[in-house]
């Protein structure tokens, strides 16, 4: 590709291009076991399992999923947290040259039978209490023909395997349930105990899809970002090119990010696959002191994390007297990382944290901040190796804007989606001649560095003037009693919108609405300025604990109504 400003900036080792190897997701995991067969591959509380162990689950499970007419093409829905039959269900799907759609497991019935049926699954691979409480009773809207199901204790050893049955009833809702034999019905590891490892030997190509991961998008409802094992692997070899210190066959990857997630997916599963590396499961992202316990335990070494796992862990008592420093490096994603909580975390382990950026329709990698040469925290970095970017006015989506001015991120590179799962005119409004329309508002600076400062759809327009809530909150967060802040737009007769911040305080603080007002006043322009400050005890989350503004906008114009 042509010479960038941005290429002078990185680290030493890193080129402007990857020489890709066409290696598809299968074939990683086939080398990582011929290299590294008797190291860890997979550990769930008290279970590890080997690399020859994971391929012989995977083998075993994916002739079990041949034999219920999983085909190349077929597609195999997998909803489960972050246990070892996710990692198991997925490489076997991938093994058979079928498609893997991973789906969130706090999904309702409605979004489930939407994304299924939209996909097309013949299969999913799902835990017993998920089946149990939302997906038998819709069973018959469904596609699906075959149900493997999982539990959550059935790959831990005793005494674990006794007792976590008993913890797991107890919560409320229960994340175990008894699910009867039936027609259709398979359990996950009866079913891989009971097959041979004798897969069909399938023809994988590097253009074949390997994943449909669905999300909102740019537009409309919930969709397929359809990706191949090319997208997906050349991915995996770009953040791995990226992290330039890397020992194959001996990091340790914890696995705290939902895998069904794009982040998770590729950060996590895929590039620990990759590297031969071990993956520590974490079940739920927002058990921090389980991630702390498993860090130190295993010595984690790569740490993918968004900014909530980075805050909370600095923010528990008696954090400086744990030995986290076994950490060497950390990515972070999915919300802007405010400098203070950057720097305490870096800190406390001697890692080095990479803020960067992604979608699900690229992979997602597509930006990460030098580790070593030049960061600036803030901004979530620079292009990785053979991606291209174009900056353009938001209301042609065409004409390139000036460097420093504020426009809509085109993106172009290997990792970017092939379309939206049989949704063309959905996928011609947000990709052109390979270029992807993010719907992110976006500026360059003079180094070629990038500043996300809020969504096309989430910019509020108050008087005139453009105001993007990103930067609002970098304000807020910046304020020492204040933990957390979401800044939405509101319908307002005079102005067209006004702005209003929800902020978290940081425990034992004392703060004023009048006093954030002030602060703000301070820091920003006057029609940047919230005009209504609302204090909460937390603020809604994603699954990858991403702050959800869409839902605070919606429970306030819900109010107003009434």
């Amino acid at each position: 590709m042509e010479p960038r400003i941005w290429h002078k900036y990185y680290d030493d080792g890193v080129g402007a291009e990857v020489d890709f190897e066409e290696c598809t997701l299968p074939q990683y995991l086939t080398r990582s076991t011929e290299k590294y067969g008797e190291r860890p591959a997979l550990t769930f509380l008290n279970r590890t399992l080997t690399y020859q162990e994971f391929k012989d689950h995977v083998d075993r499970l994916a002739t079990a999923l041949a034999s219920m007419g999983v085909a190349k093409g077929s597609r195999v829905a997998i909803q489960l947290p972050n246990l070892p039959q996710f990692v198991i269900g997925y490489y076997a799907t991938l093994s058979l040259g079928a498609v893997a759609v991973p789906t969130s497991f706090l999904y309702t019935p409605r979004e489930i039978e939407h994304q299924w049926t939209d996909a097309g699954c013949d299969v999913a691979i799902l835990a017993d209490f998920i089946y149990a409480s939302r997906v038998r009773s819709i069973r018959e809207r469904l596609p699906v023909r075959h149900y493997v199901i999982a539990s959550v204790p059935e790959y831990l050893r005793f005494p674990l395997n006794i007792l976590a049955p008993l913890k797991l009833r107890r919560l409320d809702p229960p994340l175990i349930a008894k699910v009867e034999a039936a027609p259709g019905v398979h359990f996950f590891r009866k079913t891989i105990e009971a097959t041979p490892p004798e897969p069909p030997d399938v023809e994988i190509g590097f253009d074949d899809t390997a994943t449909l991961l669905y999300t909102g998008g740019t537009t409309g409802v919930s969709k397929g970002a359809t990706l191949t094992h090319q997208n997906l692997s050349c991915n995996v070899q770009q953040v791995r090119t990226w992290l330039g210190d890397i020992e194959f066959g001996h990091e340790v990857v914890l696995g705290a990010l939902p895998l069904f997630h794009s982040f998770g997916l590729t950060t996590v599963m895929n590039n620990a696959v990759s590297l031969g590396a071990a993956m520590v499961l974490v079940p739920n992202p927002r058990d921090i002191p389980a991630i702390i316990k498993n860090v130190v335990k295993h010595r984690v070494t790569m740490f993918p994390a968004v900014p909530t796992h980075f805050n909370s862990i600095t923010q528990q008592p008696g954090i400086e007297k744990v030995d986290l420093r076994s950490i060497k490096v950390c990515v972070s994603g999915s919300a802007p990382l405010p400098v203070d909580v950057l720097q305490r975390f870096e800190r406390l382990t001697g890692s080095k944290i990479s803020e960067g950026y992604g979608l699900s329709e690229t992979s997602p990698c597509t930006h990460c901040n030098p580790l070593y040469t030049r960061r600036k925290v803030g901004s979530i970095g620079v292009p990785l190796p053979n991606t291209d970017i174009k900056v353009v006015d938001p209301k042609d989506g065409i004409t390139e804007v000036p460097p420093g001015e504020v426009g809509e991120l085109l993106i172009k590179g290997p990792q970017v989606m092939q379309g939206y799962w049989n949704r063309p005119d959905e996928t011609a409004q947000v990709l052109k001649e390979g270029w992807l329309a993010t719907g992110d508002l976006c500026r360059v600076d003079e180094d070629g560095f990038h500043f996300i400062v809020g969504r096309t759809k989430d910019m509020i327009l108050c008087s005139g003037f453009n105001v993007y809530p990103d930067e609002i909150d970098d304000v807020l967060m910046a304020h020492p009693g204040i933990r957390e802040a979401a800044t939405i737009g509101l319908p307002d007769a005079r102005r067209g919108e006004t702005v209003k911040s929800f902020v978290v305080p940081e425990p034992g603080q004392h703060v004023t609405e009048d006093e954030i007002i002030t602060y703000c006043r301070d820091n920003l322009a006057p029609y940047k300025v919230p005009k209504y400050v609302e204090f909460r005890e937390e603020l809604p989350k994603s699954s990858v604990l991403k702050i959800l503004r869409r839902e605070l906008r919606a429970e306030e114009i819900a109010k107003r109504t009434k």
